[in-house]
């Protein structure tokens, strides 16, 4: 039997046909249809989005008889969504992407009325623009868009809905809209009420890989699908990317390498207290179920710090090859120089949106090939902070870090995290890795695999034998020079220089 991938992308727009061992069958992408209004808003018009999901799932259900398609898995973007009539199905308002700063007032509101600690021991969140509420206090001022018998949906229960006539959605993608409490896996009742609104605006919640319904006999054949094809709601993409890997054990860290980089980790099904709310780790449901949850960590720049050295330091870009000739002629170890990945502001363990970059410990000797080394290791640095914070919460060591991502390629930023952290860094040869989680999900759904842990351990034990990941490890010298320049240097700098900027700029 075969499994499909769907992921609504910040950038694109992606199916993909697996085979049951994991082996791709064919990928399909297009952009994802982004607009603005004249208020410079961002919004995705409804339609227009299905339409660009209906030319995906087309394109990779060619590769397959409609019958051979057991199940389909649907991951996406988290904090995305908009308004349906319950009734008709048809949208009352656009969708407002996560990225859309329009909804900051409505989250300094719902941040001011109820204390942050509490919030969080219940939603493992804290007030963001992000989220669903906010979007929907927004839509409520703004647009006047009536809420009497209609549903919110985030982007992978709207796409499920038109698959399959049924509105539900899981707790990953619940979570994100801060009005579900993932300690009791139901939506907190009072809490929306507080705002004005009803408890039955939202769906019907289901832990992901819960079959949704199969697909409408008016589509299926459209689409190259057949009325029998299960659908499932595979929930938020980072998630769904580190069940692809394996990534579901406490000791193994997921990290998801591009202009930005994000790290998941597992941690028991437990209550949440000041020491996870001081981490700065953001905490969730996982889509593997059986009691874990997730904590999840963030570099705003990570590939983003790369680009802007690779851009400074000529009247050219520098090319990849360039960047690692300049990289091979440099000293082995430490560079002694610190640099501090803050050109979008700072992620966990200090959050910090007004955070700035910083490179300090120059010296007249240092060349190109010493300044982007400093980049790397800065990132470097900052995921060592992650992993340190993520360590203390779960009480458990993390020794393996699996990635993927396009900063994957970067080898020389692979071994200087290895040298931070002393942690084995698996490069791991899932190229599409939010889709491929997202198709084990179906897999769920279909019935093919009864667990996400069955459904892991199939992969692997039939993946490796087509492919083998590349680990970059490190010496226990270089990781205890870089271990005391971190812990002697990058720490000890850290708070004086946040300070400074948040006192002088």
């Amino acid at each position: 039997m075969k499994f499909m991938g769907i992921d609504v992308g910040t950038t694109n727009i992606k199916a993909g046909l697996f085979m049951d061992n994991g082996t791709v069958i064919r990928i399909a992408s297009r952009p994802t249809p982004t607009e603005q209004t004249d208020q410079g808003h961002y919004y995705y018009n409804p339609e227009k989005l299905w339409l660009t999901v209906a030319a995906v799932i087309q394109e990779a259900a060619e590769a397959a008889k409609p019958s051979e398609i057991a199940g389909i898995g649907v991951t996406s973007m988290a904090e995305a969504g908009l308004v349906l009539d319950a009734r008709s199905g048809k949208p009352r308002s656009s969708i407002i992407p996560w990225f859309d700063t329009r909804t900051k007032v409505q989250a300094e509101w719902i941040g001011r009325e109820s204390d942050p600690l509490e919030r969080f021991t219940k939603t493992g969140l804290r007030a963001s623009y992000k989220q669903g509420l906010a979007k929907l206090l927004w839509l409520r001022e703004h647009e006047q868009v009536d809420f009497t018998n209609a549903k919110w949906l985030s982007m992978s229960d709207y796409i499920t809905y038109r698959l399959t006539g049924n509105m539900a959605t899981d707790y990953t993608l619940a979570a994100r809209t801060f009005a579900f409490r993932i300690d009791t896996k139901c939506w907190d009742e009072d809490w929306i009420r507080h705002f004005g609104l009803e408890p039955e605006l939202f769906p019907e919640v289901v832990p992901a890989g819960t079959s949704i319904g199969t697909v409408l006999t008016s589509m299926a054949e459209q689409l190259g699908l057949s009325p029998s094809t299960t659908v499932a709601i595979g929930g938020h993409d980072h998630v769904c990317a580190a069940l692809s890997v394996g990534a579901i054990q406490p000791d193994i860290v997921f990290d998801s390498m591009g202009t930005a980089e994000t790290l998941i980790g597992v941690l028991p099904d437990r209550p949440l207290g000041k020491a996870e709310f001081d981490s700065g780790l953001s905490f969730g449901c996982h889509v593997a179920g059986g009691k874990r949850n997730f904590w999840m960590g963030g570099i705003n720049a990570s590939g983003g710090s790369v680009e802007w050295i690779r851009s400074k330091l000529g009247d050219e870009e520098l090319t990849y090859e360039q960047m690692a000739q300049l990289l091979a002629r440099t000293k082995s170890g430490p560079t002694g120089i610190l640099y501090y990945p803050y050109l979008s502001g700072s992620g966990a363990p200090q959050s910090d949106p007004s955070a700035k970059a910083a490179l300090i410990g120059l010296a007249k000797q240092h060349e190109k090939g010493d300044l982007i080394k400093a980049v790397l290791e800065g990132i470097a640095y900052e995921m060592e902070s992650i992993r340190r914070v993520a360590e203390v919460v779960s009480a458990k060591r993390i020794n393996r870090i699996i990635a993927v991502g396009g900063g994957t390629r970067n080898l020389h930023l692979m071994q200087a995290k290895a040298d931070v952290s002393g942690c084995a860094m698996v490069i791991s040869n899932v190229s599409e890795a939010g889709l491929l989680g997202a198709a084990m999900i179906g897999g769920m759904g279909a019935g093919i695999f009864a667990s996400a842990d069955e459904a892991v351990q199939h992969i692997e034990s039939e993946h490796a034998r087509i492919a083998h990941p590349r680990i970059m490890v490190t010496s226990p010298d270089r990781h205890q020079g870089y271990q005391q320049i971190y812990l002697n240097g990058y720490v000890m700098l850290q708070q004086p220089l946040r300070q400074f900027y948040r006192e002088t700029l």
